[in-house]
């Protein structure tokens, strides 16, 4: 193989073909990606997805059944919060429960215990994001400043970020 592609033009050494062949990229086959991967795949928009994962993702979704239910569901639930579609929530866990997905029927008992949290989150247009950004940045000082001064300095810098 090495003198075939020589003739051709290959200047490379025989190690480096050896590697290229090895790591999979001459072989048409694709290799499955891992559980991770997958996941990550159906949890990022379509659109977002580079072409060839996008296509790889294309391909193996049809293959399974459980798969397929469950790439339909995700973005059902996604486009249910995007949109802010609340309302949508009770046909959306009820279609979640006809499908034989246990992963999903967990989820969806989590939704069921405070359903009405859920419902005004998926709702309304208000955010705790702020809240949440400040809760985090008092820790952070909070933190730094262990042992090292008193509650005077903190409130100061507290005050102060």
């Amino acid at each position: 193989m090495l003198a075939e592609i020589r003739e051709r033009g290959y200047t490379g050494s025989a190690n480096l073909l050896v590697r290229y062949l090895n790591q999979g990229r001459a072989d048409p086959d694709r290799t499955p990606p891992s559980p991770r991967r997958l996941v990550s795949w159906l949890m990022s928009h379509p659109d977002d997805l580079p072409a060839h994962r996008r296509r790889h993702l294309e391909e193996l979704i049809p293959a399974c059944p459980h798969l397929t239910a469950l790439a339909t569901r995700v973005r059902e639930f996604a486009a249910i919060l995007t949109q802010r579609r609340g309302h949508d929530l009770d046909d959306w866990i009820s279609t979640v429960r006809a499908d034989d997905l246990p992963a999903l029927h967990s989820f969806t008992l989590g939704l069921e215990k405070d359903k009405q949290a859920v419902i005004a989150g998926l709702t309304l247009p208000y955010s705790n994001g702020p809240m949440e950004v400040t809760n985090t940045k008092v820790k952070l000082l909070k933190r730094q400043m262990y042992g090292r001064a008193g509650f005077a300095l903190l409130r100061h810098r507290i005050l102060l970020s």
